[in-house]
């Protein structure tokens, strides 16, 4: 959604790597701290462990988000843009058919539903970019 958004609004790759920059390290962190303060909370666990939580959150989100990047290093803006939502929507495919499977349930049910959710996010944030873009550009 951010990556469409942004491109809608200034059809810049750098402002689409900057988001994604900046969207993966305050995510990364803001999770990495939820982590932190929850198993802080749980008083079950020692320092290290809370600390290999946290650290281990953090990376795995940066690393994650930044795998959004390798498509704008390696195409053109619009192509990128495309091979990183069907990327996005490909994880996120795999992702929920596992979570449908764990909890024994139906998974095409579970990919569906999170499918359309992630494209009505895409089609809003496409809208909402190019509205941004001829108000503000």
């Amino acid at each position: 959604g951010l990556m469409v958004g942004l491109h809608s609004g200034t059809h810049s790759k750098l402002v689409v790597i900057g988001g994604i920059l900046t969207i993966a390290i305050a995510d990364a962190f803001s999770d990495a701290l939820g982590i932190h303060i929850s198993e802080e909370s749980e008083n079950k666990h020692t320092t290290k462990e809370i600390w290999e939580s946290t650290i281990s959150t953090f990376l795995s989100k940066f690393v994650f988000a930044l795998t959004f990047v390798v498509p704008l290093l390696l195409f053109q803006l619009s192509t990128a843009i495309v091979v990183s939502a069907v990327w996005g929507l490909s994880l996120l495919s795999i992702f929920s058919f596992c979570i449908a499977k764990e909890q024994k349930t139906k998974p095409w049910k579970v990919v569906m539903e999170h499918l359309i959710i992630a494209l009505v996010v895409i089609v809003i944030t496409h809208y909402v970019g190019d509205w941004i873009g001829s108000t503000f550009g």
